[in-house]
């Protein structure tokens, strides 16, 4: 449990090993994937690569301060120690806002699937019925969030697993059943070689995936709320190397060897679809559509659950409205979950009323957050580490490797992502980068405002003891 607050330990070991492991699956690894290798070829593998060392890195540094101090704002609260009341209050509400957002985007996406399947309900009564059924979910007991999530995840895993395996079979050609002609590790280089787009799309392929790799950090907000979270975090840092390695470039591997790079169907069917339906599975589609719901789902609930805790956080640093740090019985936050769930439903609305402007402007508005919050963990962890060290040397169970220089590779490699997207006009990076910025100038602006009406604020005078108190 969090120390000094009144979250309860309801989550169980099982429950956060398969939000770790599902936490780093996002629907967009589903759907975006097709047009980064479009993009970049066979050389999205560099890409996918290239930010899963990056997510490895920060969820390092993330460790090693969660492990010293778990807690349910994570690197929001560690910014407040490390860097300042202003960085735990920017970070905080910007991670806050990013998730909204994305209850929005995700009850959408799960929306179109159902209303595929069954017409007669519209597509807002479906965005309505799952966003009201996982708000009563998270709104019941922590436990019964991880119990939902625990099933969504392990869908997720089971699937991809699945699909890695089959896949490889088909390639190595002792699928029985199944004739997959184009299927051959071949396929990495005989059409138009491994970067058929030259080095420079290894890069636009990172602008592609990166988004999709956000939900890492989940397990170290969850954790505040298990029996033991020193060692959830300790687990679910050290595993990030496997689950990034099989899920997202063991996937990747599968569908750009079982068709070539630049066949139609990836573009147009979705590439694990196009993978699938080259095997001659049938109804390949529909047990795509039911992954990728499942994907929604999960995302919906851990976003739900996330935006709601880090509410909760900044409620009792006094950051947030005092209501958002108050639990119920069950020990749940009601007031935060609720607030966060009223501006994603507001966010629901916008996506009907206006997608092309307002609901646009808040997907943009939110989209580089994720780097954001990187560079703020990372800075975070160099002012943390001289911390702990002084204050409990021996909480330092998980450690940056090779501090502070690699820290500091890390914050440059994402100051480059971020310079890089600046220059990106194709696919909106620029336009996404430069509204983010501006919302997180306003934050900040906010923040900065507040710290100094706090320092003004004269202190409450101490009383005197009864026995000197004048009386004039």
């Amino acid at each position: 449990m969090t120390p000094g607050s009144g979250l309860q330990a309801g989550l169980k070991n099982r429950h956060l090993s398969m939000i770790a492991i599902g936490g780093v699956i996002g629907a967009g690894l589903f759907v975006g994937s097709s047009t980064g290798i479009a993009t970049a070829g066979p050389g999205i593998l560099l890409s996918y690569a290239l930010v899963g060392t990056l997510v490895v890195l920060v969820m390092r540094m993330l460790g090693e301060m969660s492990a010293a101090n778990p807690t349910s704002g994570s690197f929001s609260a560690h910014a407040d120690r490390a860097l300042g009341r202003w960085a735990g209050f920017s970070i905080g509400w910007l991670y806050w806002f990013f998730w909204v957002v994305v209850l929005a985007v995700e009850a959408t996406a799960g929306a179109k699937i159902l209303e595929g399947w069954i017409p007669s309900v519209p597509q807002w009564g479906w965005a309505l019925i799952v966003m009201t059924v996982l708000t009563a979910t998270n709104l019941v007991s922590v436990g019964s969030y991880g119990e939902f999530e625990f099933w969504f995840a392990g869908i997720k895993v089971v699937a991809i697993g699945a699909f890695i395996v089959v896949g490889l079979l088909a390639v190595f050609g002792v699928l029985p059943g199944v004739d997959a002609e184009k299927a051959s590790f071949g396929n990495l280089s005989s059409h138009g070689g491994f970067l058929p787009h030259g080095p420079g799309a290894i890069l636009t392929g990172v602008l592609l995936v990166v988004f999709s790799f956000m939900g890492s950090e989940i397990a170290t907000l969850a954790a505040g709320e298990s029996e033991d979270p020193q060692r959830a975090v300790t687990k679910s840092t050290n595993s990030i190397i496997w689950r990034i390695g099989v899920f997202y470039l063991g996937s990747i591997l599968v569908v750009v060897s079982l068709l070539p790079w630049n066949d139609p169907s990836i573009k147009k069917d979705g590439s694990y679809v196009a993978a699938l339906n080259s095997l001659g599975i049938a109804h390949a589609g529909q047990i795509m559509n039911f992954i990728v719901l499942t994907s929604v789902l999960s995302c919906l609930n851990s976003g739900m659950y996330t935006a709601s805790r880090m509410a909760f956080s900044l409620g009792e640093r006094g950051d947030a409205p005092k209501a958002f740090a108050r639990v119920n019985s069950r020990g749940v936050p009601m007031a935060a979950i609720l607030a966060s769930v009223v501006f994603g439903f507001v966010a629901v609305f916008f996506n009907y009323l206006s997608p092309d402007k307002i609901f646009l402007f808040l997907v943009n508005s939110s989209g580089a957050v994720a780097l954001f919050v990187w560079l703020v963990i990372c800075f975070s962890q160099l002012r943390m580490r001289k911390i702990i060290q002084r204050e409990a040397p021996e909480k330092l169970v998980v450690r940056m490797w090779l501090y502070p220089y690699l820290t500091w590779a890390t914050a440059t490699l994402i100051v480059g992502v971020l310079v890089y997207m600046l220059f990106d006009t194709e696919h909106d990076g620029r336009e996404t980068v430069l509204l983010s910025l501006m919302v997180a100038a306003i934050v900040l602006v906010i923040a900065v405002v507040k710290e100094r009406m706090r320092a003004d604020r004269p202190a409450p005078a101490a009383e005197a003891p009864a026995d000197k108190v004048s009386v004039g």
